[in-house]
């Protein structure tokens, strides 16, 4: 495969993940009954915030949407859409899920990718992969004052970490790089999906059950 042809691909990729990001953003400001203003800013934070933060780590010349009004544009155009088409979309979660599961499995492999075509460290790229396809949606979540979703104790990040440590070691193991970019985002997109279709959460720290057992002990103990 010729360079240009790989380059096109991703390019594509990367394209795709953006759009669906900013769908998920734009649809946070539905849920809310926000303005089409607040829908593009969700839209386009969600889109694009993860990369940029990414790019300016990187200390890379030009942020990517800078370099390429495209991926701000489809942004918008997204935002733009979900607005007109709210009542319709968001009656869409679980497909919308889905598709935020494709999202963070590109950007998780894309950012990995870029960070080692800049020359970063294998821990620093795998971080910025992460980085990538998360920081999006936390921005989403605090400009829409709701819990974030890396908090829940869900396979979110996990799955994000998967995808850019695979990508790594595949492109450690001299994977051609279209092959590696498929595998990777396959096994995040697959953890993530096995995930949401059985509901598999991690367990979260329960004080006030550990609280209440204490509670009940310490009576246990002073009853005659």
């Amino acid at each position: 495969m010729s360079a240009a042809t790989f380059d096109a691909i991703i390019y594509n990729f990367g394209l795709f993940a953006v759009f669906v990001f900013a769908l998920t953003g734009a649809v946070c400001a539905a849920k809310k009954e926000l303005d089409i203003f607040a829908f593009i800013l969700a839209g386009v934070v969600t889109g694009i915030g993860g990369g940029t933060l990414r790019d300016v780590l990187l200390n890379i010349d030009q942020v990517f949407w800078i370099e390429d009004p495209a991926y701000l544009s489809i942004c918008i155009f997204a935002s733009v859409i979900t607005y007109y088409a709210a009542h319709w979309v968001v009656h869409l979660d679980k497909f919308l899920l889905w598709l935020d599961a494709a999202g963070i499995a590109l950007f998780a492999v894309l950012g990995t990718q870029k960070a080692m075509l800049f020359g970063a460290p294998p821990l620093v790229a795998v971080v910025m992969g992460v980085m990538t396809s998360t920081i999006g949606s936390v921005l989403r979540d605090i400009i829409m004052q709701q819990r974030l979703v890396i908090f829940d104790p869900e396979i979110y990040v996990t799955a994000c970490l998967a995808g850019s440590t695979s990508y790594l070691a595949l492109i450690y193991l001299e994977v051609e790089p279209l092959t590696a970019t498929l595998i990777a985002s396959s096994l995040a997109f697959a953890l993530r999906g096995f995930a949401l279709a059985l509901d598999i959460r991690f367990p979260s720290y329960q004080l006030s059950k550990l609280q209440s057992r204490e509670l009940k002990k310490q009576q246990d103990s002073q009853e005659p």
